[in-house]
């Protein structure tokens, strides 16, 4: 049986909060304000829909972090259709942004499924200082353990007696066992630590932080690629996921994170943190044109609940709302 977001929902909606789409909505407020009130206004009141009007939606997008080439793909396709004549008012426009972004997020949205029945489930969790890694792996515990999952926490960002104890709170909040050890100590030997007693004790999943890595940092990155190695020692398969954290606010930034910690060590999923209040929401369109990495899960808030599997059709509807 595979975990997955069709599975019983442990992130359902608290007693007066608002559902995903409000939300979502609200943490692009600032991203969709500049957006679509711009795009609204370049297009009201006029009665064609020109070249020189193209070329300020694509400023618009490239202002709003969506890269280049995503914006690229996206004026294409809205200049194919006013070529076909499909496109003669805000509507239309809105309709062909909303289409294009669609497509170019649905190929990497991929929940993360976790076999029921194949040992623990090491996810390795990487990411730059102040991403969220460690708040991260906090809600992902409360996810998996309301989901009926045993789990482990692997305090392996050990340059910092902060990261310890944070992940220790949220250890004691969920009610999971936390492995430690002093601070300075070796983030392999933790991780391989937490990984082993785990397995021994059939836990589902194990939840392994690290020490922020600074991506353009040789040596920081080679310290977190011992700790994917000692993994593999005990079991060949592990980590069966690396989870890589981006802070949303980043814009541009992220994705030069995300491409070098691909590089490095081999990210398999991301989860993009912190788009509540900021203005570089579209960062998650350029990600998943030039990566092509699976986005896990967004950040939306800072509740349990505000970490959401990545669902492009209810991302775009909110970034695009008026």
């Amino acid at each position: 049986m595979l975990f997955s977001r069709n599975s019983k929902d442990p992130e359902a909606k608290p007693e007066g909060k608002p559902g995903l789409f409000g939300r979502l909505r609200n943490a692009l407020g600032r991203t969709r304000s500049a957006l679509v009130d711009g795009i609204a206004a370049l297009v009201g009141g006029r009665k064609t829909i020109d070249a020189e009007l193209v070329e300020e939606i694509e400023t618009l997008l490239l202002s709003a972090d969506v890269g280049v080439a995503a914006t690229q793909r996206i004026i294409d396709g809205l200049q194919r259709r006013i070529s076909r004549k499909e496109v003669a008012d805000a509507e239309a426009v809105f309709r062909s942004l909303r289409e294009d972004m669609i497509a170019i997020l649905r190929p990497v949205a991929v929940p993360l499924d976790i076999p029921g029945d194949a040992g623990t489930f090491a996810i390795l969790v990487v990411g730059v200082n102040g991403s969220g890694k460690t708040t991260t792996i906090g809600k992902l515990a409360r996810r998996y353990k309301d989901a009926g999952r045993s789990v482990v926490l692997a305090a392996g960002d050990t340059f910092r007696a902060a990261a310890v104890e944070q992940l220790t709170r949220w250890g004691e909040r969920n009610a999971v066992t936390v492995v430690a050890q002093h601070t300075g100590a070796d983030s392999a030997s933790v991780v391989f630590d937490a990984l082993q007693a785990a397995r021994a004790r059939n836990v589902d999943v194990l939840l392994a932080d690290t020490a922020g890595r600074l991506h353009n940092k040789a040596g920081l990155m080679d310290e977190l690629a011992k700790v994917r190695r000692v993994m593999g020692k005990l079991d060949p398969d592990a980590p069966h996921e690396t989870l890589l954290v981006l802070d949303g606010a980043s814009g541009q930034n992220a994705l030069v994170q995300a491409a070098q910690f691909q590089a490095s060590v081999g990210v398999t999923g991301i989860a993009i943190t912190k788009l509540d209040g900021s203005s570089k929401g579209g960062i998650v369109l350029a990600i998943a044109e030039q990566l092509k990495i699976p986005i896990r899960f967004i950040g939306v808030g800072e509740a349990a609940e505000d970490l959401r599997d990545f669902e492009p059709e209810a991302f775009v509807d909110a970034l695009l709302a008026r």
